[in-house]
């Protein structure tokens, strides 16, 4: 029998987007053909081979409302030109090249909302750029009638706006054995996207009462201004910026970390209801961590105490909060056994069934 073949759309990079790495290798396991096409950037590296098909548009305008429209001119031509069994945009951003080239070309549809994306930071806090994007996705989403998202605050989210239903699909880490190492150094890890809203001109200040290493892994939109706020307050030395680090080489930083940030600004309603990556690959490395108590770390934390979380996310109480990390070893100890436990629940084995899932059921549905 033919193998079905699914084409995957981002804006990212797919040589850094752990969570596309994941859900492609999921799918070709399964016995799909896949496709993920995304952006070159200029200062991409070589493709990193993987066992699916990636397709990189070259992009030399790498921002602003300008890169949208090339981008999305670039990838409608793409999508209208290469043969698939589906469509999937992931996120808002790439949603209307794939809903009209599905519509030309009469194939099915899936939408993976990763986020609630109108209510992002750095969209929500531009009032005409907001009323851009939910024009967008009015326009589009109740069309999707299959799709995942990351959690449940978001799946009641979507459901209200538009009608739809969709599956959960969590951005949990593979479970792997894990032997914890000794970490005599002690240090503090943030890994993802350098962006605004994710609390840095509170936890880069933090710092100066903290005995331990901040080492921030990732790039973003704020990452210029955070390297000068860790110069405004002298903190070269204790705080490390690494940049983009490669998906394989990430484990062992997390791996080796003594603490995990998790944080986030409520100001954007898809911060407050979020559900990042981190939280997961922290836990799965054993790694207690420092988040934000909004409703989804919250309802995890209830089940498995993993992660200290801050009411009141300043300065003072995130230092606080760090310091009682480093310095109550019973408490730390009792965190690190329970991401143990909760390792096994929150993981990517269990999740790609729902994503399998989604993809059945289309498929069935459509007689294909």
């Amino acid at each position: 029998m033919r193998q079905k073949h699914i084409v995957l759309t981002v804006t990212s990079d797919p040589n850094y987007d752990q969570r596309m790495i994941r859900i492609c290798t999921s799918l070709h396991e399964a016995g799909y053909r896949v496709t993920i096409i995304g952006r070159e950037r200029p200062n991409s590296k070589p493709l990193i081979e993987k066992p699916y098909e990636q397709v990189r548009l070259r992009q030399r305008i790498d921002s602003g409302k300008l890169f949208y429209l090339t981008y999305n001119i670039k990838l409608l031509l793409t999508l209208l030109f290469r043969k698939a069994d589906v469509l999937c945009a992931i996120d808002l951003d790439t949603i209307l090249p794939v809903y009209y080239a599905s519509k030309l070309r009469g194939v099915p549809r899936v939408y993976d909302a990763h986020e609630l994306f109108c209510e992002i930071e750095e969209v929500a806090s531009r009032p005409r750029i907001q009323k851009m994007w939910y024009a967008i996705e009015r326009h589009t989403v109740p069309h999707f009638p299959y799709g995942y998202t990351v959690n449940q605050s978001y799946v009641d989210e979507y459901r209200k706006m538009y009608g739809v239903e969709y599956a959960i699909v969590r951005n949990a880490t593979v479970l792997r054995p894990l032997e914890i190492p000794g970490k005599p150094e002690r240090y503090i890890l943030y890994q993802g996207a350098v962006n605004h809203g994710r609390c840095f001109e509170q936890l880069i200040p933090a710092m100066k009462q903290v005995n331990a290493q901040l080492i921030i892994c990732g790039e973003g939109n704020y990452y210029e201004e955070a390297q000068a706020l860790a110069r405004k307050h002298s903190l070269e030395d204790k705080v490390i910026f690494k940049g983009y680090i490669p998906p394989h080489e990430l484990p062992a930083y997390t791996r080796n970390a003594y603490i995990g940030i998790t944080l986030f600004v409520a100001t954007s309603r898809s911060n407050e209801l979020s559900l990042a990556n981190r939280f997961f690959d922290y836990m799965h490395s054993g790694v207690p961590q420092l988040a934000a108590r909004y409703p989804e770390y919250e309802n995890i934390n209830h089940q498995y105490e993993v992660a200290t979380l801050l009411d009141d996310i300043t300065p003072d109480s995130i230092a606080r909060a760090l310091n009682q990390l480093l310095e109550d070893t019973d408490y730390y100890h009792r965190l690190q056994q329970n991401c143990l436990r909760a390792r096994e629940a929150y993981c990517w084995q269990e999740e790609e069934k729902r994503l399998l899932a989604v993809y059945e059921r289309l498929f069935a549905a459509n007689g294909k």
